[in-house]
């Protein structure tokens, strides 16, 4: 039997936690006040380490054969959350178009 906390989840965990934090960024100047660069910037970074979770979360559940259901429902679901946070700031902001 799987275990339901396991690194795999916790990546997965963590990917759910990034989308509201990249919204935060995007929508305000917090990036330019505490880290002195471009919101933009910061942005990309956190996008790119949580598709770096979602690559690494899979991965580590097959190699170490801690496929679980949980991690089968939230991985999705991570995945949109994520997706959809950063194409929603994107069209608020007008950097992409709403159609």
């Amino acid at each position: 039997m799987v275990k339901l906390v396991n690194l795999p989840n916790y990546l997965t965990f963590a990917r759910i936690i990034i989308a509201p934090l990249l919204v935060v960024v995007l929508l305000t100047p917090v990036a330019d006040s505490l880290f002195g660069i471009s919101g933009y910037a910061l942005a990309i970074v956190i996008f790119l380490v949580a598709a770096l979770t979602d690559i690494l979360d899979g991965h580590l559940a097959r190699r170490r054969n801690q496929v679980s259901n949980l991690g089968k429902f939230l991985d999705p679901i991570a995945d949109k959350l994520l997706v959809s946070a950063a194409l929603i700031v994107l069209v608020e902001k007008q950097l992409a178009p709403s159609w």
